[in-house]
């Protein structure tokens, strides 16, 4: 199976349809967050159960998120995609409160792979258009 493949099943699986218990399927045993500006696991090295805790943190605050991937490009070792990120903000983020805000934004992440597993990523988005739809900002 080819690794554009699998990244596309397992941001179907594991983040639009919230199968946690299907991360030891898609993810390495050590997950990487190289570059995710903003990203409370930006540069840690994650376990699975670090990962399901990143996992809950996200659907807590948006129950409803779901990425829609745009383009994919895949190299040897990586996958590069776009996407288009939606969600209703229906529980806390850090100390702010939840806004029943929706949001809609686009990023691009690189998803590095080891042995067919996603083994960690970079990633950026506009996190400040985000801030403002949910009027923080």
């Amino acid at each position: 199976m080819s690794k554009e493949k699998v990244l596309r099943d397992f941001i179907n699986q594991v983040w639009n349809n919230q199968k946690k218990d299907l991360v030891e399927k898609y993810v390495s045993d050590e997950y990487t967050v190289h570059l995710d500006t903003g990203d409370n696991w930006e540069g840690k090295v994650l376990s699975h159960q670090e990962y399901k805790e990143r996992l809950d943190f996200s659907f807590n605050s948006f129950p409803d998120m779901h990425f829609e991937i745009t383009s994919a490009i895949e190299e040897e070792n990586h996958v590069a995609i776009t996407w288009i990120l939606t969600g209703t903000n229906l529980g806390k983020i850090n100390d702010f409160p939840p806004t029943n805000n929706t949001i809609r934004t686009r990023g691009m992440t690189i998803y590095y792979f080891t042995n067919n597993l996603v083994s960690g990523h970079s990633q950026v988005f506009d996190r400040r258009t985000v801030m403002e739809q949910l009027g923080f900002l």
